[in-house]
């Protein structure tokens, strides 16, 4: 059974700093891009970063310089480490993995964590 399953979410004053954590199951992790999306009521989700299975990476620009993305194909784990936090960071933060075979996409979702940001 697939399962991706986040951990880091919280609370935090602005310019605070919080680490997401996923942990993925029940499928090569290895051969997969994994990454972060984020959703605010009324909005659509939106992509954070992502980090190919060779270790590329991409991040929104509204996150540039401030959001790390990195992976462990040991312990099939994606982090993203949040610093300078801005209270338009707060949403649902959801862990996604993505793998493309012969041109149909396989994607598997977490449940989300929450991610405040106060003034």
């Amino acid at each position: 059974q697939v399962q991706l399953a986040e951990s880091g979410g919280g609370l935090v004053q602005a310019g605070g700093s919080l680490r997401l954590s996923c942990a993925g199951s029940g499928f090569t992790f290895d051969d997969y891009a994994v990454g972060w999306f984020r959703q605010v009521p009324g909005k659509e989700r939106e992509s954070v970063a992502c980090i190919g299975s060779g270790g590329s990476t991409n991040y929104a620009d509204s996150v540039k310089g401030r959001f790390t993305i990195s992976r462990d194909n040991v312990k099939n784990t994606v982090t993203l480490q949040m610093n300078s936090l801005k209270p338009e960071d707060t949403a649902v933060y959801y862990c996604h993995a993505r793998e493309v075979v012969v041109g149909r996409a396989y994607d598997y979702w977490g449940r989300g964590t929450q991610v405040t940001i106060s003034l």
